[in-house]
């Protein structure tokens, strides 16, 4: 296959660029809307020298924080539950028996028990942007891996952001939103759409070479009659997308069976299953995120489970809690391991808590008022608690968190600062990353 879009069509992509700048040969996509498009941040701004990175694990649903990390032994039965809390390496913090793992390495952990700001709606945006979807500028707020793919970049032959994420049957969930700052930021997704940006389908490297020829032709002859200077470096992108193809960085970081039968243990499995209307439990994907920030992707999401438990809340959570135990301890604990935790943050959380009190199905509902997270790595002060919540855990009580206190934090572990760094929209006005109203969580520095 061999599509040309005509000079005449003045039909645009996000970032402003005709698409009569690009051509597609065969299933290979060079010069099109993917790998190519990805590349073309590392020369927007420089790409940074540091390996600063970010795995952030988004639990779409909603988790319980009162079943996690803030247990209210003092509330009524209806309100605490039947789990127990245990003690961690950590004097004085506490948190479920369903964490073991967790309370064995608190010291490498931040538990936060007072995040505010969040609204009642099941959707990761909050989650990856630190916005809410409401008052945004056109195209919306970019997620934290577009943003860091636009002001970073990735290494080289590797994308500056990846999601993992499969995609979930309710499409709020979902992430891979670069918004205003257009598809050369959107995340790599080698275990979805990206699966055809991993596969020469079929084309030997000597066809991928004539394919290349090919191309390079018809370039030559529209870098010539292209009076608008558009194709100006397209040939550079073009070249490290061929780069990805032909490489075996990023394919090596992808192939898990390059580990050691050791490791992959410790980490789990999980299952496959789609949970509700969510993701699967793979706990594989915190593996794979680790291997991806060695290889030198900048921000690595990934959606593990499903956490709306209005009903059997209990059942669910002594699924889930274990298997998700395992891998978030098994991910800080590789990471330092490998002396990667100064440089790499690891942030799990969802859209919003859950009600206090248990309803009628054994459940627990929607409860934007409050919830929890949990930091690790990134060169933080960790070990400690943040936060406290009332006697039932419905407020804040002391040291309220917003959501941008944490993408602040975020963001700076990553070595850019939020309230000079800013995006431009579509029309060309920038935003600072965050509002300044908010700073970094002063607790972690």
């Amino acid at each position: 296959m061999l599509t040309l879009f005509s000079r005449q069509s003045s039909s645009r992509c996000c970032d402003g660029l005709s698409r009569r700048s690009f051509l597609r040969v065969g299933g290979l996509g060079l010069g099109g809307l993917s790998l190519p498009g990805l590349l073309r941040a590392e020369s927007e701004l420089g790409r940074g020298k540091s390996q600063k990175a970010l795995i952030l694990v988004y639990l779409p649903g909603g988790p319980p924080h009162q079943d996690m990390y803030d247990l209210k032994m003092d509330a009524p039965s209806e309100v605490r539950g039947p789990f127990k809390p245990i003690a961690t390496n950590v004097p004085g913090i506490q948190i479920s028996e369903h964490l073991p793992r967790m309370a064995k390495m608190a010291d490498k952990l931040t538990f936060i028990r007072s995040v505010v700001g969040a609204k009642d709606r099941h959707e990761s945006f909050q989650c990856v942007t630190g916005r809410l979807s409401n008052n945004a500028p056109p195209g919306g707020w970019p997620e934290i891996g577009s943003v860091v793919s636009k002001l970073k970049g990735g290494a080289p032959a590797v994308p500056g952001y990846v999601n993992l994420s499969q995609q979930m049957k309710h499409t709020p969930y979902n992430q891979g939103r670069p918004s205003f700052l257009g598809v050369a930021h959107a995340p790599f997704m080698p275990l979805e759409r990206g699966k055809e940006d991993m596969s020469l389908n079929g084309v030997t490297l000597e066809r991928l070479d004539d394919r290349r020829g090919l191309l390079s032709a018809f370039d030559n002859f529209r870098r010539e009659t292209d009076a608008s200077g558009t194709m100006a470096g397209i040939d550079v992108f073009r070249q490290q997308a061929y780069g990805i193809l032909t490489s075996s960085q990023l394919v090596d970081a992808l192939d898990l069976s390059k580990e050691s039968p050791k490791i992959r243990e410790r980490y789990g499995k999980g299952t496959a299953k789609i949970q509700g209307d969510a993701a699967p439990r793979l706990n594989e994907q915190f593996l794979l995120a680790r291997r991806l920030v060695e290889a030198g992707v900048r921000v690595v999401t990934l959606s593990y489970s499903f956490w709306d438990w209005h009903g059997q809340n209990f059942k669910n959570a002594q699924e889930n809690l274990p298997d998700f135990d395992q891998a978030i301890s098994a991910l800080v604990e590789d990471l330092h391991e490998r002396g990667m935790d100064k440089d790499v943050t690891v942030l799990a959380w969802g859209e919003f808590g859950r009600t206090p009190r248990v309803n009628d199905k054994g459940g627990r509902d929607h409860w934007p008022a409050v919830s929890c997270a949990l930091l690790a790595g990134g060169g933080m002060q960790n070990g400690q608690v943040i936060g406290a919540t009332d006697r039932l855990g419905a407020e804040a009580s002391d040291r309220p968190v917003h959501f941008q206190e944490i993408f602040a934090t975020l963001y700076n572990n990553l070595g850019i600062n939020p309230h000079t760094s800013t995006v431009s929209d579509f029309s060309g006005r920038p935003h600072y990353l965050v509002d300044n109203e908010f700073q970094s969580i002063k607790e972690l520095a």
